[in-house]
Protein backbone atom coordinates (compact mmCIF):
# COMPACT_ATOMS: atom_id res chain seq x y z
CA UNK A 1 0.00 0.00 0.00
CA UNK A 2 1.70 3.18 -1.21
CA UNK A 3 1.17 6.37 0.81
CA UNK A 4 1.55 9.88 -0.62
CA UNK A 5 0.59 13.50 0.06
CA UNK A 6 -0.93 15.89 -2.45
CA UNK A 7 -2.63 19.27 -2.72
CA UNK A 8 -6.39 19.25 -2.03
CA UNK A 9 -8.28 17.82 -4.99
CA UNK A 10 -11.64 16.25 -5.71
CA UNK A 11 -10.55 14.74 -9.01
CA UNK A 12 -9.22 11.44 -7.70
CA UNK A 13 -10.43 8.03 -8.79
CA UNK A 14 -11.32 5.28 -6.34
CA UNK A 15 -12.80 6.14 -2.95
CA UNK A 16 -13.01 9.76 -1.85
CA UNK A 17 -13.19 10.34 1.91
CA UNK A 18 -14.67 13.62 3.18
CA UNK A 19 -15.13 14.92 6.70
CA UNK A 20 -18.31 15.97 8.47
CA UNK A 21 -18.11 17.69 11.86
CA UNK A 22 -20.37 17.06 14.81
CA UNK A 23 -23.88 18.30 14.19
CA UNK A 24 -23.59 17.36 10.51
CA UNK A 25 -21.56 20.43 9.47
CA UNK A 26 -19.63 19.81 6.25
CA UNK A 27 -15.96 20.79 6.21
CA UNK A 28 -14.83 23.11 3.35
CA UNK A 29 -13.66 20.27 1.08
CA UNK A 30 -16.88 18.36 1.72
CA UNK A 31 -18.84 21.50 0.80
CA UNK A 32 -16.86 21.79 -2.44
CA UNK A 33 -17.62 18.16 -3.27
CA UNK A 34 -21.29 18.65 -2.46
CA UNK A 35 -21.42 21.67 -4.73
CA UNK A 36 -19.75 19.69 -7.55
CA UNK A 37 -22.33 16.93 -7.06
CA UNK A 38 -25.26 19.32 -7.24
CA UNK A 39 -26.12 18.83 -3.57
CA UNK A 40 -26.27 15.03 -3.78
CA UNK A 41 -23.97 14.51 -0.78
CA UNK A 42 -26.04 16.63 1.58
CA UNK A 43 -29.13 14.85 0.43
CA UNK A 44 -27.47 11.52 1.24
CA UNK A 45 -26.60 12.69 4.73
CA UNK A 46 -30.08 14.09 5.30
CA UNK A 47 -31.59 10.77 4.22
CA UNK A 48 -29.55 9.01 6.91
CA UNK A 49 -31.38 10.12 10.02
CA UNK A 50 -28.84 8.58 12.41
CA UNK A 51 -25.84 10.36 10.90
CA UNK A 52 -24.89 13.39 13.01
CA UNK A 53 -21.15 13.60 12.37
CA UNK A 54 -20.13 11.65 15.46
CA UNK A 55 -16.77 9.82 15.31
CA UNK A 56 -17.13 6.43 13.67
CA UNK A 57 -20.26 7.30 11.69
CA UNK A 58 -20.00 6.82 7.91
CA UNK A 59 -22.35 7.46 5.02
CA UNK A 60 -21.14 5.73 1.85
CA UNK A 61 -22.62 6.48 -1.58
CA UNK A 62 -21.76 5.68 -5.15
CA UNK A 63 -20.16 8.85 -6.45
CA UNK A 64 -22.73 11.17 -8.04
CA UNK A 65 -22.19 13.06 -11.27
CA UNK A 66 -19.62 15.82 -10.98
CA UNK A 67 -17.08 13.70 -9.10
CA UNK A 68 -14.54 11.29 -10.63
CA UNK A 69 -14.41 8.98 -7.63
CA UNK A 70 -16.14 5.61 -7.77
CA UNK A 71 -17.60 6.10 -4.29
CA UNK A 72 -17.71 8.81 -1.61
CA UNK A 73 -17.49 8.22 2.11
CA UNK A 74 -18.68 10.98 4.43
CA UNK A 75 -17.05 10.36 7.78
CA UNK A 76 -18.00 11.79 11.15
CA UNK A 77 -15.27 13.78 12.90
CA UNK A 78 -17.09 14.84 16.05
CA UNK A 79 -16.46 18.13 17.82
CA UNK A 80 -13.00 17.40 19.26
CA UNK A 81 -10.62 16.23 16.56
CA UNK A 82 -6.99 15.49 17.36
CA UNK A 83 -4.13 13.30 16.14
CA UNK A 84 -5.54 10.15 17.73
CA UNK A 85 -8.96 10.80 16.19
CA UNK A 86 -7.37 11.33 12.78
CA UNK A 87 -5.57 8.00 13.02
CA UNK A 88 -8.72 6.17 14.05
CA UNK A 89 -10.69 7.79 11.23
CA UNK A 90 -8.20 6.69 8.59
CA UNK A 91 -7.90 3.22 10.13
CA UNK A 92 -11.67 2.74 10.09
CA UNK A 93 -11.85 3.57 6.38
CA UNK A 94 -8.98 1.23 5.49
CA UNK A 95 -10.66 -1.54 7.49
CA UNK A 96 -13.98 -0.89 5.75
CA UNK A 97 -12.47 -0.98 2.25
CA UNK A 98 -9.69 -3.51 2.87
CA UNK A 99 -11.11 -6.27 0.66
CA UNK A 100 -13.88 -4.28 -1.03
CA UNK A 101 -12.23 -4.10 -4.44
CA UNK A 102 -11.15 -0.46 -4.03
CA UNK A 103 -7.62 0.13 -5.29
CA UNK A 104 -7.18 3.81 -4.38
CA UNK A 105 -8.31 5.92 -1.42
CA UNK A 106 -8.08 9.71 -1.23
CA UNK A 107 -8.52 11.41 2.13
CA UNK A 108 -9.74 14.96 1.55
CA UNK A 109 -10.15 15.83 5.23
CA UNK A 110 -9.98 19.37 6.57
CA UNK A 111 -9.15 20.08 10.19
CA UNK A 112 -12.46 21.13 11.73
CA UNK A 113 -12.93 24.63 13.03
CA UNK A 114 -11.11 25.09 16.32
CA UNK A 115 -8.71 22.15 15.84
CA UNK A 116 -5.36 22.80 17.50
CA UNK A 117 -3.09 21.02 15.05
CA UNK A 118 -1.91 22.16 11.65
CA UNK A 119 -2.77 20.72 8.21
CA UNK A 120 0.58 18.96 7.85
CA UNK A 121 0.18 17.20 11.19
CA UNK A 122 -3.39 16.18 10.33
CA UNK A 123 -2.24 14.65 7.06
CA UNK A 124 0.69 12.79 8.67
CA UNK A 125 -1.54 11.23 11.33
CA UNK A 126 -4.16 10.24 8.75
CA UNK A 127 -1.36 8.43 6.93
CA UNK A 128 -0.26 6.80 10.21
CA UNK A 129 -3.72 5.43 10.86
CA UNK A 130 -3.98 4.10 7.32
CA UNK A 131 -0.61 2.37 7.52
CA UNK A 132 -1.14 0.80 10.92
CA UNK A 133 -4.54 -0.61 9.91
CA UNK A 134 -3.13 -1.79 6.59
CA UNK A 135 -0.84 -4.31 8.30
CA UNK A 136 -1.34 -7.97 7.42
CA UNK A 137 0.32 -11.22 8.47
CA UNK A 138 -0.55 -13.75 5.80
CA UNK A 139 2.80 -15.44 5.16
CA UNK A 140 1.44 -18.91 5.75
CA UNK A 141 -1.84 -18.77 3.82
CA UNK A 142 -1.88 -20.85 0.64
CA UNK A 143 -5.63 -20.91 -0.07
CA UNK A 144 -8.44 -18.36 -0.27
CA UNK A 145 -5.94 -15.53 -0.21
CA UNK A 146 -8.46 -13.16 -1.81
CA UNK A 147 -10.46 -13.21 1.42
CA UNK A 148 -7.53 -11.76 3.34
CA UNK A 149 -5.37 -9.77 0.93
CA UNK A 150 -6.22 -6.12 0.48
CA UNK A 151 -7.14 -4.65 -2.87
CA UNK A 152 -5.94 -1.20 -1.76
CA UNK A 153 -2.84 -0.21 -3.68
CA UNK A 154 -2.52 3.50 -2.90
CA UNK A 155 -3.62 5.99 -0.27
CA UNK A 156 -3.36 9.72 -0.99
CA UNK A 157 -3.78 12.27 1.76
CA UNK A 158 -4.74 15.77 0.63
CA UNK A 159 -3.14 18.63 2.53
CA UNK A 160 -2.42 22.32 2.11
CA UNK A 161 1.06 21.77 3.53
CA UNK A 162 2.54 18.70 1.86
CA UNK A 163 6.10 19.69 2.80
CA UNK A 164 5.29 19.72 6.53
CA UNK A 165 3.31 16.50 6.18
CA UNK A 166 6.22 14.70 4.54
CA UNK A 167 8.64 15.88 7.22
CA UNK A 168 6.41 14.72 10.04
CA UNK A 169 5.61 11.51 8.21
CA UNK A 170 9.28 10.52 7.97
CA UNK A 171 9.42 10.12 11.75
CA UNK A 172 5.97 8.54 12.05
CA UNK A 173 6.74 6.10 9.26
CA UNK A 174 9.86 4.95 11.12
CA UNK A 175 7.71 4.27 14.18
CA UNK A 176 5.12 2.45 12.08
CA UNK A 177 7.86 0.22 10.66
CA UNK A 178 8.98 -0.54 14.22
CA UNK A 179 5.40 -1.51 15.10
CA UNK A 180 5.22 -3.71 11.99
CA UNK A 181 8.39 -5.49 13.10
CA UNK A 182 7.05 -6.01 16.62
CA UNK A 183 3.78 -7.38 15.24
CA UNK A 184 5.60 -9.75 12.90
CA UNK A 185 7.69 -11.09 15.76
CA UNK A 186 4.66 -11.70 17.98
CA UNK A 187 2.65 -13.28 15.17
CA UNK A 188 5.32 -15.74 14.02
CA UNK A 189 4.72 -19.37 15.04
CA UNK A 190 7.12 -20.70 17.68
CA UNK A 191 8.59 -23.38 15.43
CA UNK A 192 9.83 -20.50 13.24
CA UNK A 193 10.69 -17.85 15.83
CA UNK A 194 12.80 -19.55 18.47
CA UNK A 195 15.55 -17.70 20.40
CA UNK A 196 18.31 -18.00 17.80
CA UNK A 197 16.00 -16.91 14.97
CA UNK A 198 14.76 -13.94 17.00
CA UNK A 199 18.38 -13.00 17.63
CA UNK A 200 19.14 -13.29 13.91
CA UNK A 201 16.32 -10.88 13.07
CA UNK A 202 17.53 -8.42 15.68
CA UNK A 203 21.04 -8.72 14.27
CA UNK A 204 19.70 -7.72 10.85
CA UNK A 205 18.89 -4.28 12.26
CA UNK A 206 22.60 -3.46 12.16
CA UNK A 207 21.96 -2.20 8.62
CA UNK A 208 20.16 0.76 10.22
CA UNK A 209 23.17 1.64 12.33
CA UNK A 210 22.36 -0.35 15.46
CA UNK A 211 25.24 -2.19 17.08
CA UNK A 212 23.93 -5.65 17.90
CA UNK A 213 25.66 -8.24 20.08
CA UNK A 214 24.35 -11.73 20.80
CA UNK A 215 25.41 -13.68 23.89
CA UNK A 216 24.94 -17.43 23.92
CA UNK A 217 24.65 -19.77 26.87
CA UNK A 218 28.42 -20.10 27.33
CA UNK A 219 28.85 -16.33 27.66
CA UNK A 220 25.86 -16.03 30.00
CA UNK A 221 27.16 -18.86 32.16
CA UNK A 222 30.44 -17.00 32.61
CA UNK A 223 28.46 -13.94 33.70
CA UNK A 224 26.61 -16.00 36.29
CA UNK A 225 23.14 -15.72 34.75
CA UNK A 226 21.73 -18.76 36.52
CA UNK A 227 18.27 -17.24 36.76
CA UNK A 228 17.81 -16.75 33.00
CA UNK A 229 19.59 -19.96 32.03
CA UNK A 230 17.47 -22.03 34.40
CA UNK A 231 14.33 -21.14 32.44
CA UNK A 232 15.70 -22.40 29.14
CA UNK A 233 17.48 -25.54 30.30
CA UNK A 234 14.51 -27.76 29.40
CA UNK A 235 14.55 -26.71 25.75
CA UNK A 236 16.57 -28.01 22.83
CA UNK A 237 16.82 -24.40 21.67
CA UNK A 238 19.72 -22.41 23.11
CA UNK A 239 18.88 -19.31 25.11
CA UNK A 240 20.19 -15.96 23.89
CA UNK A 241 20.74 -12.47 25.25
CA UNK A 242 20.61 -9.77 22.56
CA UNK A 243 22.05 -6.31 23.15
CA UNK A 244 21.10 -3.53 20.72
CA UNK A 245 22.82 -0.14 20.95
CA UNK A 246 21.98 3.15 19.25
CA UNK A 247 24.37 6.05 19.80
CA UNK A 248 22.54 9.02 18.31
CA UNK A 249 23.30 11.71 20.91
CA UNK A 250 25.87 14.37 20.13
CA UNK A 251 27.83 13.17 23.15
CA UNK A 252 28.47 9.50 22.37
CA UNK A 253 29.64 8.93 25.95
CA UNK A 254 26.43 10.19 27.55
CA UNK A 255 24.60 7.63 29.67
CA UNK A 256 21.96 5.84 27.59
CA UNK A 257 18.30 5.21 28.21
CA UNK A 258 17.69 1.49 28.53
CA UNK A 259 14.85 -0.88 27.63
CA UNK A 260 14.73 -4.53 28.68
CA UNK A 261 12.31 -7.07 27.20
CA UNK A 262 11.07 -10.48 28.25
CA UNK A 263 11.46 -12.84 25.29
CA UNK A 264 9.95 -16.22 26.12
CA UNK A 265 9.50 -17.44 22.56
CA UNK A 266 7.20 -20.20 23.78
CA UNK A 267 5.97 -20.80 27.28
CA UNK A 268 4.66 -24.27 28.05
CA UNK A 269 4.87 -23.50 31.75
CA UNK A 270 7.79 -25.91 32.09
CA UNK A 271 7.24 -28.71 34.58
CA UNK A 272 4.50 -26.55 36.11
CA UNK A 273 2.74 -27.31 32.86
CA UNK A 274 -0.04 -25.02 31.66
CA UNK A 275 -3.46 -26.47 30.78
CA UNK A 276 -3.86 -26.98 27.04
CA UNK A 277 -6.18 -24.03 26.50
CA UNK A 278 -3.83 -21.71 28.40
CA UNK A 279 -0.86 -22.82 26.31
CA UNK A 280 -2.41 -21.58 23.07
CA UNK A 281 -1.10 -18.13 22.28
CA UNK A 282 2.06 -18.57 24.32
CA UNK A 283 4.10 -17.88 21.19
CA UNK A 284 3.32 -14.27 22.13
CA UNK A 285 5.06 -14.44 25.50
CA UNK A 286 7.93 -12.54 23.92
CA UNK A 287 5.80 -9.40 23.40
CA UNK A 288 8.09 -7.35 25.63
CA UNK A 289 11.17 -8.31 23.64
CA UNK A 290 9.27 -7.57 20.41
CA UNK A 291 8.36 -4.10 21.68
CA UNK A 292 11.95 -3.34 22.66
CA UNK A 293 13.22 -4.54 19.27
CA UNK A 294 10.61 -2.49 17.42
CA UNK A 295 11.38 0.59 19.49
CA UNK A 296 15.12 0.29 18.83
CA UNK A 297 14.38 -0.04 15.12
CA UNK A 298 12.24 3.10 15.25
CA UNK A 299 14.89 5.14 17.06
CA UNK A 300 17.57 4.10 14.59
CA UNK A 301 15.41 4.61 11.51
CA UNK A 302 14.44 8.14 12.50
CA UNK A 303 17.98 8.86 13.72
CA UNK A 304 16.87 9.83 17.20
CA UNK A 305 19.28 12.16 18.99
CA UNK A 306 19.71 9.87 21.97
CA UNK A 307 21.91 7.06 23.19
CA UNK A 308 19.72 4.02 23.79
CA UNK A 309 20.22 0.37 24.72
CA UNK A 310 17.77 -2.47 24.19
CA UNK A 311 18.42 -5.79 25.93
CA UNK A 312 16.22 -8.83 25.38
CA UNK A 313 16.42 -12.21 27.09
CA UNK A 314 15.31 -14.95 24.69
CA UNK A 315 14.38 -18.42 25.96
CA UNK A 316 11.95 -21.30 25.53
CA UNK A 317 10.29 -22.70 28.64
CA UNK A 318 9.94 -26.41 27.94
CA UNK A 319 9.49 -29.55 30.10
CA UNK A 320 12.13 -32.11 29.15
CA UNK A 321 14.17 -34.31 31.48
CA UNK A 322 16.66 -31.52 32.07
CA UNK A 323 14.00 -28.91 32.85
CA UNK A 324 14.08 -26.74 35.93
CA UNK A 325 12.07 -28.26 38.79
CA UNK A 326 9.80 -26.67 41.36
CA UNK A 327 11.91 -26.36 44.55
CA UNK A 328 15.14 -25.71 42.60
CA UNK A 329 17.30 -22.82 43.82
CA UNK A 330 19.18 -20.74 41.26
CA UNK A 331 21.77 -18.01 41.65
CA UNK A 332 21.23 -14.85 39.63
CA UNK A 333 23.88 -12.62 38.09
CA UNK A 334 23.31 -10.20 40.98
CA UNK A 335 24.39 -12.94 43.41
CA UNK A 336 20.93 -13.22 44.93
CA UNK A 337 19.43 -16.70 45.21
CA UNK A 338 15.92 -17.60 44.10
CA UNK A 339 13.78 -20.51 45.18
CA UNK A 340 11.76 -21.53 42.13
CA UNK A 341 8.40 -22.74 43.38
CA UNK A 342 6.58 -22.45 40.07
CA UNK A 343 8.36 -22.86 36.74
CA UNK A 344 5.53 -20.99 35.03
CA UNK A 345 6.58 -17.79 36.81
CA UNK A 346 9.56 -17.73 34.47
CA UNK A 347 9.50 -14.28 32.88
CA UNK A 348 10.67 -12.59 36.06
CA UNK A 349 13.62 -15.00 36.18
CA UNK A 350 14.64 -13.97 32.67
CA UNK A 351 14.26 -10.27 33.44
CA UNK A 352 16.22 -10.52 36.69
CA UNK A 353 19.50 -11.29 34.93
CA UNK A 354 18.77 -9.04 31.95
CA UNK A 355 18.16 -6.12 34.33
CA UNK A 356 21.38 -6.75 36.25
CA UNK A 357 23.40 -7.02 33.04
CA UNK A 358 21.92 -3.81 31.63
CA UNK A 359 22.56 -1.75 34.76
CA UNK A 360 26.10 -2.95 35.38
CA UNK A 361 27.17 -2.81 31.75
CA UNK A 362 25.67 0.53 30.71
CA UNK A 363 24.89 2.60 33.85
CA UNK A 364 21.73 3.97 32.18
CA UNK A 365 19.74 7.11 33.00
CA UNK A 366 16.78 4.85 33.55
CA UNK A 367 15.78 1.31 32.75
CA UNK A 368 12.29 0.26 31.69
CA UNK A 369 11.39 -3.40 31.38
CA UNK A 370 8.42 -4.63 29.34
CA UNK A 371 6.91 -8.07 29.76
CA UNK A 372 3.79 -10.11 29.20
CA UNK A 373 4.32 -11.03 32.81
CA UNK A 374 1.08 -11.88 34.63
CA UNK A 375 -2.47 -12.92 33.91
CA UNK A 376 -3.38 -10.98 37.04
CA UNK A 377 -2.81 -7.68 35.23
CA UNK A 378 -5.54 -8.63 32.78
CA UNK A 379 -7.95 -9.23 35.66
CA UNK A 380 -7.08 -5.81 37.08
CA UNK A 381 -6.90 -3.67 33.92
CA UNK A 382 -8.38 -5.67 31.06
CA UNK A 383 -7.15 -4.89 27.55
CA UNK A 384 -7.07 -1.09 27.72
CA UNK A 385 -4.13 -0.30 30.00
CA UNK A 386 -0.71 -1.74 30.69
CA UNK A 387 0.29 -1.97 34.33
CA UNK A 388 2.98 0.51 35.37
CA UNK A 389 5.20 0.07 38.41
CA UNK A 390 8.11 2.34 39.27
CA UNK A 391 10.51 3.48 41.98
CA UNK A 392 10.71 6.97 40.45
CA UNK A 393 7.77 9.37 40.35
CA UNK A 394 9.18 11.54 37.57
CA UNK A 395 9.85 8.59 35.29
CA UNK A 396 6.41 7.14 36.02
CA UNK A 397 4.72 10.46 35.23
CA UNK A 398 6.65 10.79 31.98
CA UNK A 399 5.70 7.29 30.88
CA UNK A 400 2.03 7.96 31.66
CA UNK A 401 2.18 11.23 29.74
CA UNK A 402 3.87 9.55 26.76
CA UNK A 403 1.34 6.73 26.83
CA UNK A 404 -1.55 9.16 26.67
CA UNK A 405 0.01 11.07 23.77
CA UNK A 406 0.89 7.89 21.86
CA UNK A 407 -2.39 6.07 22.42
CA UNK A 408 -0.81 3.38 24.61
CA UNK A 409 -2.34 3.95 28.02
CA UNK A 410 -0.77 2.84 31.29
CA UNK A 411 -2.06 2.73 34.86
CA UNK A 412 0.27 2.96 37.82
CA UNK A 413 -0.07 0.38 40.59
CA UNK A 414 1.60 0.40 44.01
CA UNK A 415 4.74 -1.17 45.40
CA UNK A 416 5.48 -1.61 49.10
CA UNK A 417 7.09 -3.59 51.88
CA UNK A 418 3.89 -5.47 52.62
CA UNK A 419 3.90 -6.94 49.13
CA UNK A 420 7.64 -7.59 49.27
CA UNK A 421 7.20 -9.85 52.28
CA UNK A 422 5.09 -12.18 50.14
CA UNK A 423 8.19 -13.42 48.29
CA UNK A 424 10.25 -14.14 51.39
CA UNK A 425 11.76 -17.63 51.11
CA UNK A 426 12.58 -20.01 53.93
CA UNK A 427 15.79 -21.25 52.28
CA UNK A 428 16.89 -18.63 49.73
CA UNK A 429 16.98 -14.85 49.32
CA UNK A 430 13.52 -14.92 47.75
CA UNK A 431 10.98 -17.16 46.07
CA UNK A 432 9.58 -16.53 42.61
CA UNK A 433 5.87 -16.48 43.54
CA UNK A 434 3.74 -15.15 46.38
CA UNK A 435 0.28 -16.24 47.38
CA UNK A 436 -3.04 -16.00 45.53
CA UNK A 437 -3.38 -12.21 45.80
CA UNK A 438 -1.77 -9.16 44.14
CA UNK A 439 -0.01 -11.30 41.54
CA UNK A 440 1.10 -8.43 39.30
CA UNK A 441 2.38 -6.38 42.23
CA UNK A 442 4.28 -9.34 43.67
CA UNK A 443 5.94 -9.90 40.27
CA UNK A 444 6.97 -6.24 40.18
CA UNK A 445 8.31 -6.50 43.75
CA UNK A 446 10.41 -9.45 42.62
CA UNK A 447 11.88 -7.40 39.77
CA UNK A 448 12.57 -4.45 42.02
CA UNK A 449 14.95 -6.64 44.02
CA UNK A 450 17.20 -6.59 40.97
CA UNK A 451 17.18 -2.81 40.61
CA UNK A 452 20.43 -1.45 41.92
CA UNK A 453 20.68 1.39 44.43
CA UNK A 454 19.88 4.79 42.96
CA UNK A 455 18.72 3.40 39.60
CA UNK A 456 15.52 4.90 38.15
CA UNK A 457 13.37 1.97 37.01
CA UNK A 458 9.92 1.21 35.68
CA UNK A 459 8.18 -2.04 34.85
CA UNK A 460 5.39 -2.33 32.27
CA UNK A 461 3.26 -5.46 32.50
CA UNK A 462 1.78 -5.68 28.99
CA UNK A 463 0.03 -9.05 29.18
CA UNK A 464 -3.36 -7.44 28.54
CA UNK A 465 -2.34 -5.21 25.64
CA UNK A 466 0.30 -7.08 23.62
CA UNK A 467 -2.17 -9.10 21.56
CA UNK A 468 -5.89 -9.20 20.82
CA UNK A 469 -8.25 -11.99 19.81
CA UNK A 470 -10.93 -9.63 18.46
CA UNK A 471 -10.80 -6.08 17.20
CA UNK A 472 -10.50 -4.14 20.45
CA UNK A 473 -7.80 -1.84 19.09
CA UNK A 474 -8.89 -0.02 15.92
CA UNK A 475 -5.37 0.61 14.64
CA UNK A 476 -4.40 -3.05 14.80
CA UNK A 477 -5.98 -5.70 12.57
CA UNK A 478 -3.87 -8.64 13.62
CA UNK A 479 -3.27 -10.72 16.70
CA UNK A 480 0.02 -9.05 17.58
CA UNK A 481 -0.55 -5.38 18.42
CA UNK A 482 3.05 -4.13 18.62
CA UNK A 483 2.18 -2.37 21.88
CA UNK A 484 5.07 -0.52 23.50
CA UNK A 485 6.90 0.83 20.46
CA UNK A 486 4.97 4.10 20.43
CA UNK A 487 5.11 4.82 24.16
CA UNK A 488 8.88 4.24 24.31
CA UNK A 489 9.50 6.34 21.23
CA UNK A 490 7.24 9.12 22.56
CA UNK A 491 9.01 9.10 25.92
CA UNK A 492 12.39 9.50 24.25
CA UNK A 493 11.16 12.20 21.86
CA UNK A 494 9.52 14.21 24.64
CA UNK A 495 12.30 14.17 27.23
CA UNK A 496 15.60 12.59 26.21
CA UNK A 497 16.66 13.84 22.81
CA UNK A 498 19.14 16.68 22.58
Amino acid sequence: MQLSFAAPSLNSAGALVLGVQGGGTFTPLALDADKASGGALKRAVTASAKFTGKPGQVVEVLAPQGLKASRVLLVGMGTEFNAAAAEKLAASIVARLYTAGVEAITFAIDAPKGAKFKPGALAAHLAMGAKLRGYAFAHYRTKNRDEYETTIRSVTVCTRDAAAAKKLWAALDAVADGIYLARDLVNEPPNVLYPAEFARRAKALSKLGLKVEVLGEAEMKKLGMGSLLGVGQGSERESQLVVMRWNGARNKNEAPVAFVGKGVCFDSGGLSLKPGASMMGMKGDMGGAAAVTGAMRALAARKARVNAVGVIGLVENMPDGNAQRPDDVVTSMSGQTIEVLNTDAEGRLVLADALTYTQRKFKPKFVIDLATLTGAIMIALGNDHAGLFSNNDQLAARIAEAGKAAGEAVWRLPLGDGYDKLIKSKIADMKNIGGPYAGSIVAAQFLQRFVEKGQAWAHLDIAGVAWQDGEQKPLSPGWGVGWGVRVLNQLVADHYEK
